[in-house]
């Protein structure tokens, strides 16, 4: 049984972009990612054959990878915000 596997690097790369760029909410994050799964079920693609473990850990990892992209999009926001404050009100 093998919970990580080359797609979970596709999946933690595609999320952590998604929440990076893409302004959603984590209610439709959640739809999204669970419903991925649930598809992957039906359909007959090599890529979708995978143990139960699996799909638990690629759930854990879009989530890990959704977190951490919105983490870096709040991260430069705060750099903006703020380089715009020092260029406004250079310091003494």
């Amino acid at each position: 049984m093998v919970l990580l596997n080359m797609y979970s690097i596709s999946h933690f790369l595609i999320w952590s972009t998604a929440g990076r760029f893409v302004h959603t909410n984590w209610t439709l994050f959640f739809v999204l990612s669970i419903g991925w799964e649930v598809l992957e079920l039906n359909l007959p693609f090599e890529f979708a054959i995978e143990d139960w473990g699996n799909k638990c850990m690629d759930l854990v990892v879009n989530t890990l990878g959704y977190y951490l992209g919105c983490r870096m999009r709040y991260t430069a926001l705060v750099g903006q915000i703020s380089n715009t404050t020092s260029q406004n009100h250079p310091g003494p």
